[in-house]
């Protein structure tokens, strides 16, 4: 498995997905700027969390122009694995590489905290060793991280399994309505989703941010296991 990680500017999680790739699960990391073109043969693409272009105009509307998202897009469009997390799960849905948009956090605040999310499908290649119900524990860094989509795509998301994770309370359950737990607002608590085929995954919380015990807070190395079944 060699992974890419891409790199725009403003990004600043690129290093620890690498850490996550290379250090802990011994994986081939190669490293894209985003004016590159070339994958260089990657298996696995990684859009990191940051704020490329400073979110200027909306978070990730720049990103989505750089030419290396010519090369995402085909990669992806072959059956390639994409992976967003955070500022990367906004370029893809700027993109239209996955459906709906991040909004601003409801209360119009950033917010920087541990949270739970919950496994709603296997079907994506990011939870495919994991069981419906597993709990993630892992931080957000997020303004703009209020999964918003029309009812009709919401519902055709849950119909076809595409809902990856939500957003819970530690005992696991979801509730939309509860800023405890459903901080930033997201409609019916979406934290994470996948395209049809399940070859591209997006979400808002940072799982490399809790890969290891000694650096992974509450969450401990909770965030290793979906990264496991990704590599």
């Amino acid at each position: 498995m060699k992974v890419a990680v891409v790199t725009f500017p403003g990004t600043n999680c690129d290093q620890d997905v690498e850490h996550t790739y290379r250090g802990l699960l011994r994986r081939e990391v190669v490293r894209v700027w985003h004016r590159d073109t070339d994958l260089q043969g990657a298996d696995l693409v990684v859009l990191p969390g940051g704020f490329s272009y400073g979110d200027y105009l909306r978070t990730g509307a720049l990103a989505k122009l750089s030419p290396v998202m010519d090369a995402v897009r085909s990669h992806a469009e072959g059956g390639g694995k994409v992976l967003g997390i955070c500022n990367g799960f906004q370029i893809l849905c700027e993109a239209g590489l996955l459906p709906g948009v991040l909004l601003e956090n409801v209360g119009r605040r950033f917010l920087s905290r541990f949270v739970h999310i919950r496994v709603e499908s296997t079907g994506s290649f990011f939870t495919r060793e994991m069981t419906a119900g597993d709990i993630v524990t892992c931080p957000i860094a997020h303004f703009q991280g209020n999964y918003f989509a029309e009812p009709e795509v919401l519902d055709d998301l849950e119909r076809r399994g595409q809902v990856v994770f939500r957003y819970c309370n530690s005992g696991g359950e979801v509730k939309p309505e509860d800023p405890s737990s459903n901080v930033n607002g997201s409609c019916r608590a979406i934290a994470g989703i996948s395209n049809r085929a399940g070859n591209i995954v997006g979400l808002m919380p940072h799982p490399e941010r809790a890969v290891e015990a000694l650096t992974g807070g509450p969450g401990g190395s909770s965030g290793l296991q979906p990264f496991r079944g990704a590599a």
